[in-house]
């Protein structure tokens, strides 16, 4: 693991352009819009954290206009269905192999659907279970226990799921965590200090990871 050349990296990202982070607008009929407040808080995290710049694209984005827009790091979330057409599939294979990086966040009734269409997405990509030793468990927050419990469903453990590409991550399928409600406003969910920043530690390395992935071999 190149830590130095991470932390360079960082440090270089401080002085070029910011890093866009976007919500993604989907079909199927899930509220892609349940937590309005979790990008700007884990953008603010994140900056404050490493000193790099990020900002939240203040609309969000569909898939059809993802290519043309600036965004690096693709967040969805919801409790209900999502589907992408062949059309959709293809843009989003795109913009991970062009450097983009996509997170998916079941916020409890999502996962069945994600799974069916991210197989669709990455149909020739490695899906399986994210190893604890994964930089995203590492930098530039340690997460010895990996992926944090924010919120109990059905008492089933947390589950990252990545999809790779000749090794590299591209993308990750989170669920029965409820990650990003832990990232909105304390009032939102009342959730315990604690449990926020567990949260928003995850988010920060899922965010570094899409912005440094490319420097690791």
């Amino acid at each position: 693991m190149r830590t130095l050349s991470v932390l360079l990296f960082t440090l270089l990202l401080s002085n070029s352009n910011a890093q866009v982070l976007g919500l993604l607008k989907y079909d199927g009929g899930g509220d892609w819009y349940a937590n309005p407040t979790a990008l700007k808080n884990l953008s603010a995290f994140y900056n404050e954290a490493t000193e790099a710049r990020t900002v939240v694209l203040v609309k969000e984005v569909t898939v059809n206009s993802l290519l043309s827009s600036s965004v690096s790091f693709l967040h969805a979330t919801g409790h209900g269905r999502l589907v992408f057409s062949e059309e959709e599939a293809q843009i989003l294979r795109q913009f991970v192999k062009r450097g983009g990086f996509l997170h998916v966040d079941d916020n409890y009734g999502m996962k069945d659907f994600a799974l069916e269409e991210l197989a669709k997405v990455f149909n020739e990509a490695t899906i399986k279970s994210i190893s604890i030793n994964h930089p995203i468990f590492q930098l530039p927050f340690k997460m010895p226990a990996g992926l944090p419990k924010i919120h109990e469903h059905d008492g089933l453990p947390q589950e990252a799921i990545g999809y790779f590409y000749g090794g590299e991550l591209v993308a990750v399928l989170t669920y029965e965590t409820d990650l990003s409600d832990g990232w909105e406003d304390a009032e939102v969910h009342q959730d315990s200090q604690e449990k926020r920043i567990l949260a928003l530690k995850m988010g920060a390395n899922l965010v570094h990871w899409s912005l440094v992935r490319n420097s690791f071999p």
